[in-house]
């Protein structure tokens, strides 16, 4: 079973005030991260992992006339959290998923405190199987 699980940051900048941690306190976050990564792929449950852009970086791209992109800036106002990261995994249950996702809530902030930040767990839908034909 294939479950995507989303590292939602909060509204404002989408970056829980990293740029004001101790370089220290970001170097463990982002050690933690990779170490997590790592385990994941060591054990085979690792589809991908991304750490997404700010959301003052995002954009909304719908298609135009012809096809054509009409790109519209982000942020968004109306949200109330960004996408900020995610993982695929590939895992036999989602129990197993949710285990992921909460080590991953856990990674440490400044001080080193847990940040319990809120992960998304969505299982990965599938297309019906294909018919002889």
């Amino acid at each position: 079973m294939k479950f995507m699980l989303m590292m939602n940051a909060p509204r404002g900048t989408g970056d829980w005030g990293v740029t004001d941690w101790r370089p220290e306190d970001f170097k463990a976050h982002v050690q933690f991260m990779k170490n997590l990564n790592q385990e994941l792929r060591a054990a085979g449950e690792l589809v991908g992992a991304e750490g997404l852009s700010p959301p003052g970086q995002a954009r909304l791209v719908r298609a135009g006339k012809a096809g054509t992109p009409e790109v519209t800036d982000g942020p968004f106002a109306e949200a109330k959290e960004f996408l900020a990261g995610y993982w695929m995994v590939d895992v036999e249950t989602p129990e197993r998923a949710y285990e992921i996702a909460a080590r991953a809530s856990a990674a440490p902030g400044p001080g080193g405190k847990p940040m319990n930040m809120p992960i998304e767990v969505r299982e990965v839908m599938s297309g019906p199987p294909p018919t002889d034909g």
